[in-house]
């Protein structure tokens, strides 16, 4: 059976959510052991490798024209190097509970702030609303234990790092549209993850306490898997379907993913660890999952139809794409 565009969209919806679920789990194992800079940048830099390697077996393009090569750049640096490198430090001081918190609830804002500002998108009540209940139901699911406890200054200026590279992916995310109208998504996925990933690992080689001893990869097998957990499915696989849903519904409806990643991670733990899930869990889980609904349900327009000889015009509803 042919699935339609709009189908292999959401699946490719789904797979992104289930994906990005549990990375920060993967995350928090790996910069215990490794040099932030290095586990990221050492992974990113082979995915785009690999990503561009296999466009050239199918002799496809994997070069960007000289006229976008600087906006690329600066998409690469804002998605992966700047993002990557704060979020993993601000992770070593914060929990990943809260820095999924976060990250969940501020993305979609984010992006959708965003998108308006450069004027790919505009406000709409629907989405609006999206939000507003998607952020809800992330507080009532995540908040009461992300935030147990009191903060000290470490712990604020980890939640802060996580902020700011939030920020970073979501306008990189939406300055990114414009050059998918030349580079194919997993072309745009392969070069910002090349290029974020060189700065990143060129830059922590420089700088970074540790770095080139981390070269030598005796990380420890967990550290490792994790590692390569987030190098298949998490940077090339995931990436790729993010740089598409980008292009084709915009960097808002595509972030959304934050409001349903959240709950595969918290339904994987009951199911695979025996967590434990009371009536809060479930309340913040339907709101997140309702918001995400209610985001990506596809738009009605209203389109007028051709006046036959001597009828009357009708109007017939088109379903938006997506």
């Amino acid at each position: 059976m042919t699935l339609s565009t709009a189908a292999r969209q959401r699946v490719m919806f789904v797979i992104l959510c289930c994906v990005w679920g549990t990375t920060w789990l993967a995350m928090k194992v790996g910069i215990a052991t490794v040099p932030p800079g290095v586990f990221a940048g050492s992974r990113w830099t082979v995915a785009g490798l690999i990503l561009l390697l296999i466009r050239k077996v199918r002799a496809e393009p994997i070069r960007a024209t000289p006229r976008i090569t600087g906006r690329l750049v600066l998409v690469a640096v804002l998605m992966v190097t700047l993002n990557q490198v704060i979020q993993l430090y601000g992770l070593r001081y914060i929990t990943a509970g809260l820095a999924a918190v976060i990250s969940s609830a501020l993305t979609p804002i984010a992006l959708l702030g965003f998108s308006v500002a450069m004027g790919q998108e505009g406000f709409r009540p629907r989405q609006l609303a999206a939000m507003a209940l998607g952020v809800v139901g992330i507080f009532v699911l995540f908040g009461p234990a992300a935030f147990a406890g009191t903060l000290d200054m470490w712990a604020v200026l980890g939640a802060l790092g996580v902020i700011i590279g939030c920020l970073c992916y979501s306008a990189g995310s939406v300055m990114a549209r414009p050059l998918m109208r030349s580079l194919a998504p997993a072309q745009m996925a392969g070069m910002t993850n090349l290029i974020g990933g060189v700065i990143l690992l060129n830059a922590s080689i420089a700088v970074e306490p540790g770095a080139i001893a981390a070269l030598q990869f005796h990380w420890g097998w967990p550290a490792f898997i994790a590692w390569l957990y987030l190098l298949l499915p998490g940077a090339v696989m995931a990436t790729t379907i993010y740089f598409q849903l980008v292009r084709d519904w915009g960097a808002s409806r595509a972030g959304t993913y934050a409001f349903v990643s959240p709950v595969i991670a918290v339904v994987l733990g009951i199911v695979l660890f025996g967590e434990h899930a009371d009536w809060s869990d479930l309340v913040g889980m339907v709101l997140m999952l309702v918001a995400a609904g209610l985001a990506l349900r596809p738009r009605q327009t209203a389109v007028r139809t051709a006046v036959p000889p001597g009828g009357v015009a009708g109007i017939a509803v088109r379903r938006g794409g997506g």
